[in-house]
């Protein structure tokens, strides 16, 4: 599913001035593969996510999911398409602290009317993909950081998105941690041959990505590399 920006323009109200985060912004991200957002800390690469995902309006513009533009929809069809085509992984996991790693995980499912038992099934079965089958009745107090973003990580993926949003997913972990979640996420790329569009201020991260974008101020973006997507060879 591609994903565009045309025209894209966010603003907020500081006090009694007003403040341009985002203005004019046309773009066009790949349908398949993934895409590494750069820039320095804030320029507005969040709220170009939030835009993205639906978790925020445009003040202009429009945010194109194919044919469909999503900042037209009111919160609630926003809201159903987010649960059936967007995956959020973010750098604080937000997992439930109420439920288990597998009751987090079917959530998504369960949101779009699956049975209880299918949805059960469905996330156990990737949850043991994630190395995480004996964690799976852990709640997430239990778990260590590492754990709980590949949770995270089941959880954005259980509905087989066309699109994923990871703003800053392995930002908070360990280096050895990063590299095995950096791992997991491009291989469940090329299993879903999805889009990835992750925000990181990891170099490393970013130089495994197919394209390297910078958010630059005014909120333009500028393609700084493009390789095959080794899913299209």
């Amino acid at each position: 599913m591609r994903v565009e920006l045309k025209n894209l323009g966010k603003r907020y109200r500081d006090a009694d001035r007003e403040l341009t985060v985002i203005n004019g912004l046309t773009f066009s991200f790949p349908e398949r593969g993934t895409v590494a957002i750069i820039g320095r800390s804030g320029i507005g690469k969040s709220t170009l996510m939030h835009l993205l995902g639906g978790l925020d309006t445009p003040s202009s513009g429009q945010v194109l999911y194919g044919s469909q533009d999503l900042s037209a929809l009111g919160s609630d069809a926003r809201a159903a398409f987010r649960a059936r085509h967007v995956g959020f992984i973010f750098q604080f996991h937000h997992l439930l602290p109420e439920f288990s790693a597998l009751e987090n995980v079917a959530m998504p499912l369960l949101m779009v009317g699956t049975p209880e038992a299918d949805a059960r099934s469905e996330a156990s079965a990737l949850l043991a993909r994630m190395g995480m089958r004996a964690r799976e009745s852990h709640l997430p107090s239990q778990l260590s950081g590492g754990e709980q973003q590949r949770v995270a990580i089941a959880r954005a993926l259980i509905n087989r998105p066309r699109v994923v949003l990871a703003d800053e997913p392995t930002g908070n972990l360990d280096v050895k941690t990063a590299g095995e979640v950096q791992a997991l996420l491009l291989e469940m790329n090329r299993e879903l041959q999805n889009t990835i569009i992750m925000v990181t201020h990891s170099e490393e991260l970013a130089h495994t990505m197919d394209v390297v974008v910078e958010m630059l101020p005014g909120g333009a973006l500028m393609e700084h590399k493009h390789r095959s997507l080794s899913m299209e060879s």
